[in-house]
């Protein structure tokens, strides 16, 4: 892709959100079948340690900037994004799309009553929308080829995995050679956002890169470790590669 730019052991598509959508369209058109991913501060902390999901992120054709701090970063070390593509808003937009051109999306994660209430909203939100099937993400490693022959049997255009990285992006790369799904992403813990179980920060925060710290605030001692000591990681990172 004419677009990617390098950063730091990894990739990011200098696309605008129009331009994301728009290149997911075609790979679903085409019925290709692409892994997509998104990277913040926290997934490129933990592709420095990681080589098997380093490799896995950078073969994907499409990486989108989630965090602000990868568009700051990106600045930072000589190139430029258009701006951020998070990933939650690529997941509400493609359910707004799949309802208006007849897409069969899979909603996989997160607790039953999460992933039901997920799909209960959507459905009510788009009465048009055409769900292919949900499950949550309770299961035993041995139950995982049976679930991807079921995402499959279910003709499934787009997936959307609610797991945590990277246990996202090893599930996806190791199945989709079963699961033939035209489009699959990690949408980490958005399930629980559009659940209502958690809230998204303000848009004023989301524009000046503090949604980090709106997350960090509703559970503290669960997300101390992966903001503070994280992002202290992630600007010595950027720092020591300037």
């Amino acid at each position: 892709m004419d677009k990617r730019v390098k950063f730091l052991n990894t990739y990011v598509d200098a696309l605008t959100m129009e331009e994301t959508l728009e290149k997911i369209q075609e790979y679903i058109d085409n019925k290709e079948c692409v892994q997509h991913v998104v990277i913040n501060a926290g997934k490129v902390n933990l592709m420095q340690e990681n080589e098997e999901l380093t490799n896995i992120i950078n073969e994907c054709p499409l990486i989108n900037a989630d965090g602000q701090s990868i568009v700051w970063g990106t600045k930072i070390l000589g190139n430029s994004l258009p701006e951020r593509v998070a990933g939650i808003d690529i997941f509400t937009e493609l359910v707004k799309i799949s309802a208006e051109r007849g897409y069969k999306p899979y909603f996989f994660g997160a607790k039953e009553e999460v992933v039901t209430e997920v799909v209960r909203k959507f459905k009510e939100q788009y009465p048009t929308l055409e769900v292919a099937g949900y499950r949550n993400g309770y299961f035993k490693k041995d139950q995982s080829i049976e679930i991807a022959k079921d995402i499959n049997k279910s003709g499934a255009d787009i997936l959307f995995v609610a797991f945590s990285s990277p246990m996202k992006e090893f599930w996806i790369n190791e199945h989709m050679n079963i699961m033939k799904v035209p489009f699959a992403m990690g949408v980490g813990g958005s399930f629980d956002v559009v659940a209502g179980k958690t809230t998204r920060a303000p848009k004023w925060m989301q524009k000046c890169g503090l949604e980090w710290f709106h997350r960090f605030i509703q559970e503290p001692k669960r997300m101390f470790r992966r903001y503070i000591i994280g992002n202290l990681k992630f600007i010595k990172l950027v720092a020591k590669n300037r």
